[in-house]
């Protein structure tokens, strides 16, 4: 699920994965404060397009959604 950096001190930071915050590192990336990255065991694995983590990130909502109404 791709998270959206909210901010940025060295190499860690903070991101948004729809809501939930968590800190993230950032060492593997060239990733700025506004832009997306896929997260794996704590660390930025790749930069995501805003428009496709955008549409992931609605996917999962509606996912969650549809799961809590069943």
């Amino acid at each position: 699920m791709p998270a959206k950096i909210l901010s940025v001190d060295g190499t860690e930071a903070e991101v948004d994965f729809g809501g939930a915050i968590r800190k993230a590192n950032l060492s593997m990336v060239d990733a700025k404060v506004g832009e997306y990255v896929i997260i794996h065991a704590g660390f930025a694995i790749q930069k995501v397009d805003e428009d496709e983590a955008r549409e992931t990130l609605k996917l999962w909502s509606e996912f969650l959604e549809q799961s809590e109404l069943a």
